[in-house]
């Protein structure tokens, strides 16, 4: 009877390590949304803004992953909310390309009409793990705290039966996909909604091209300056925050 214990327990053991190493290759749907109001602070203007806008703006993007990379972009809106253009723009145009190969990314980002190219070596997030799980798009996740542009704290679930490090936009680095990630200063959660495994490809998982890139320091030298002509040193808290929250949606 031990005998047939053991070879079952063995049986369903290397199914489960089979199924793991089979999903080298996906393509995942994640649900975004952001409490665009809160994103607005505070302040004469933005309570004009808020007026007529909707408390979220939910998107849906998708993560298609080959031959450990991957690539995040945009797909669409959700149709019940009307998003202003301002509102939208940027994120239909920002693309993430990780090359887990290689150890490099290449991410375009859309800022205000602008398209900037970063091409440089995958950061590292310093990561801890927690004894927390969750089901999220019928895997087992387990909950772990990061910290990205060293004061932004990121909530992730990751599940190791996917083994890819990566997720959405450029947080990565667990041993195992990221299908549930919540960024609580940004007002904004990700969540994985389907797995599906046909449709990725080495073919359709490619960096974004351009006749220039940058380096991620080039990139933040850029945009500081930028932001120096936009907003003046004595400018209010809320000019700050404001600030804050476009660097951390910039950069991430």
């Amino acid at each position: 009877m031990k005998h047939l214990i053991l070879i079952t327990t063995f049986f369903f053991t290397a199914l489960t390590v089979t199924a793991q190493q089979f999903i080298d290759q996906a393509v995942v749907g994640y649900e975004v949304k952001t409490n665009i109001k809160k994103t607005m602070g505070n302040g004469m203007w933005a309570d004009m803004l808020k007026e007529n806008m909707p408390q979220f703006k939910t998107g849906y993007y998708t993560l298609s992953f080959s031959d450990n990379k991957s690539l995040f972009k945009f797909d669409h809106w959700d149709e019940k909310v009307k998003i202003p253009e301002f509102l939208r723009k940027s994120d239909e145009e920002n693309l993430w390309f990780y090359d887990y190969n290689t150890g490099k990314f290449n991410i375009q980002k859309d800022i205000y009409g602008s398209k900037f190219n970063v091409e440089d070596s995958i950061a590292n997030i310093d990561w801890h793990l927690e004894n927390e799980n969750r089901i999220i798009a019928g895997f087992n996740c387990r909950k772990a705290v990061g910290k990205i542009m060293d004061s932004v704290y990121v909530f992730a679930f990751y599940t190791d039966e996917i083994t890819l490090t990566g997720g959405p936009v450029s947080v990565n680095g667990l041993p195992g996909l990221i299908l549930g990630l919540t960024i609580p200063r940004l007002y904004t959660s990700y969540m994985a909604t389907t797995v599906t495994l046909s449709g990725a490809s080495k073919e359709n998982v490619k960096a974004p091209s351009a006749k220039k890139y940058l380096t991620t320091a080039a990139f933040k030298k850029d945009i500081h300056s930028r932001i120096k002509e936009w907003i003046s040193e004595d400018d209010d808290e809320d000019s700050k925050q404001w600030t804050n929250q476009f660097l951390w949606n910039t950069f991430l």
